[in-house]
């Protein structure tokens, strides 16, 4: 089945601005969640629909690549999508592709020509907080994947006691000259790939590569407040450059979990609050959960289902803010079940009290059907 438009997916316009979107994608994914909908195929289908297009539309690149050439410009069979994740800015993609392409043709190396310095990759890292750690700060240890310099050359690639010699084919400048008919074009040396040296007695550790693969851990400090997509950078912790070249940093990307109680709303918390019959048509008090724990809510008379109460100062305080967000709690008028004997007959007898005067008791039911029946002229 072909994939439906990002923007109809979100219901957005095609020049909406990030806030939108996201705002957008929260309403989607607290309605089709799979936690909310357990065994709900379809539910599961468009939350994971909602998700992909907001990944593509929160992303720059992605997006400019999805903008211009639709689905296979964000499509990483293709070869060429903008959804390659070089690093955490979604590194790749059309620009990348035929960076590659005219860099053969110019010589223009992307980490620099001719000395085959070279910065390391940036890294990205998928970091699932919950609410809690999310709102108050944690400190998290991580392991991530990453390329080092190899210890045993020192990052030169070449065997103990020796050095990698310059390239007799590029005379060091990682370039050669080639003439094709009427012209003269500068390209990568084939011989060194760039670097403009060669590594005639590779290091047995990194078999000449000069960085080998390994993990590391990470302590990681997650400021109190942090929303959904935020990013903490780690300055230097990507991959190790090249040939002495700096390291790239390592970007850790926020991604809540969903709560049992409450959903986030950039600042705010909702939560939804069931209450009795009895509750609701008398008033009463409640004991509300914040995060802080625990908060007293008064129920006035004739309370509502879908009425909203809300909690000053109940939410949470954002990383880049000084105002707390506020709770706000959404009635639900919860219907009795499994009524017993004696239930039902006070029941009948409260509605046959009620329809002595129902005017009087149900306004909202008495101006419906005022309503309906101006519409069908009667």
């Amino acid at each position: 089945m072909a994939k439906r438009d990002y923007y109809t997916v979100l219901g957005v316009n095609r020049d909406a601005g990030e806030d939108e979107i996201k705002k957008s994608y929260r309403k989607l994914a607290m309605k089709y969640h799979p936690d909310r909908n357990p065994d709900d195929h379809h539910a599961e289908e468009k939350f994971k629909e909602a998700k992909e297009a907001y990944e593509v539309l929160t992303d720059s690149r992605k997006r400019a690549a999805y903008d211009q050439f639709g689905h296979a410009g964000v499509d990483p069979s293709m070869g060429f999508g903008a959804a390659g994740a070089r690093g955490a800015e979604g590194f790749g993609g059309f620009a990348d592709a035929f960076g590659d392409i005219f860099g053969e043709i110019f010589g223009q190396s992307r980490g620099g020509r001719g000395n085959g310095v070279y910065r390391g990759a940036d890294l990205r890292y998928n970091l699932e907080l919950s609410l809690e750690e999310a709102a108050r700060g944690a400190e998290i240890k991580i392991r991530i994947p990453t390329l080092e310099a190899c210890a045993t050359c020192h990052g030169s690639g070449a065997k103990a006691g020796t050095r990698p010699q310059t390239c007799p084919a590029c005379h060091g400048r990682g370039e050669v000259r080639v003439s094709q008919g009427f012209f003269s074009i500068q390209q990568t040396c084939p011989q060194c790939h760039g670097t403009g040296k060669i590594v005639a007695d590779p290091c047995a550790t990194c078999q000449g590569a000069g960085r080998i693969k390994t993990h590391k851990t990470l302590s990681v400090k997650i400021p109190a407040g942090v929303d959904q997509d935020d990013r903490v950078r780690l300055t230097g912790e990507g991959e190790a450059g090249t040939n002495g070249g700096p390291p790239g940093d390592l970007y850790v990307v926020v991604s809540l979990k969903p709560h049992q109680v409450f959903q986030r709303d950039g600042a705010d918390l909702h939560c939804e609050m069931p209450i009795s019959f009895a509750t609701a048509a008398m008033g009463g008090e409640l004991e509300i959960p914040t995060l802080d724990g625990h908060a007293r809510l008064k129920i006035p008379p004739e309370t509502q289902t879908g009425q909203v109460f809300r909690l000053r100062n109940k939410g949470i305080r954002p990383v880049r803010g000084s105002v707390t967000g506020d709770l706000y709690c959404h009635v639900a008028l919860e219907t009795p079940v499994k009524l017993t004997a004696r239930q039902k007959e006070i029941l009948r007898e409260f509605e046959a009290i009620n329809q002595e005067d129902p005017g009087e008791h149900s306004p909202r039911a008495r101006s419906f059907f005022e309503k309906v029946r101006d519409f069908f002229g009667s």
